[in-house]
């Protein structure tokens, strides 16, 4: 098997329990673009919205771009749950 499929642990499980290699893998799952230079920062484009992502120490931040003309920053602390993060970055600002 190859070592680029893991397993997601459960999705109530918070997001400080899951090994980093993992959260990489979901973030890719969910449409994310890790950056070259900056391994820790991320970038999603949906249709109606974009946004960058920050691995930050102890919390996801995100900076939704361009939202009715101004940057919308968020921060999720790492001890939600998986599901809740994703339902929260993932559904735009």
């Amino acid at each position: 098997p190859s070592a680029k499929f893991m397993t997601l642990p459960p999705s109530d499980t918070p997001l400080y329990n899951h090994p980093l290699p993992t959260i990489e893998e979901w973030l890719l799952d969910q449409g994310c673009e890790q950056d070259e230079t900056d391994l820790h920062c991320w970038s999603i484009e949906r249709p109606d919205w974009q946004a960058e992502l920050m691995l930050d120490v102890d919390q996801l931040v995100v900076r939704y771009l361009n939202v009715e003309g101004r940057d919308v920053m968020r921060s999720f602390k790492y001890s939600l749950s998986r599901d809740d993060i994703e339902e929260a970055v993932f559904s735009g600002p």
